[in-house]
């Protein structure tokens, strides 16, 4: 049984219309455990804001993508390949001034192939982003895995989250968690 996290994209749903009363809604009927924050356009103060909303109605996780400034009102942070290398070219270093600001809040990498996974291994992480599973209309990206996440998610010595394309009943094995964004309200 996988474990549903999901994505609230703010500039997707805003495209889309939708609330986060609504996105709530479906995060209920999906049993969803966490949520991820990714807003890549608004102001800080904006995000703070938003932010500041979804944790008023959400008591689950809350984990705000790539802005470490929003730490305080989040329970981790997720980054990317290239936002982790922001504080450092060394991602070794880099992870551990981020582990040092965030402390024992969960932190989440993006991981793309059979590399990454296995530099991810050696750092001090909660869980992986694996992906993309399938072509999403949200992120563009060359590397479509398929088939191929179950036997790279093998691979992790961390919890491993399936990301990119993501349905909410996809069954993949060697994965905790289903990251679903705008297929949540797909159905």
């Amino acid at each position: 049984m996988h474990t549903i996290y999901a994505l609230f994209d703010y500039d997707t749903f805003k495209k889309k219309g939708v609330s986060f009363s609504e996105f709530l809604k479906l995060c209920k009927k999906y049993d969803a455990k966490i949520i991820q924050y990714r807003d890549k356009s608004s102001s800080l103060e904006d995000m703070r804001d938003r932010l500041s909303t979804l944790r008023s109605f959400w008591d689950g996780i809350l984990i705000v993508n790539d802005r470490i400034e929003l730490i305080d009102l989040a329970d981790g942070l997720h980054l990317g390949q290239e936002d982790i290398l922001r504080f450092d070219k060394d991602i070794k270093k880099a992870v551990k001034i981020v582990r040092d600001e965030i402390k024992d809040k969960i932190l989440g990498l993006s991981t793309h192939n059979r590399e990454e996974i296995l530099i991810a291994n050696e750092l001090d992480l909660d869980y992986i982003g694996l992906g993309a599973y399938r072509k999403t209309s949200t992120k563009d990206t060359d590397n479509i895995l398929g088939k191929k996440i179950e036997e790279l998610a093998a691979l992790s010595i961390h919890p491993v989250a399936a990301i990119g394309g993501v349905r909410p009943d996809d069954e993949i094995k060697n994965v905790k968690y289903l990251v679903v964004g705008s297929s949540l309200y797909d159905d």
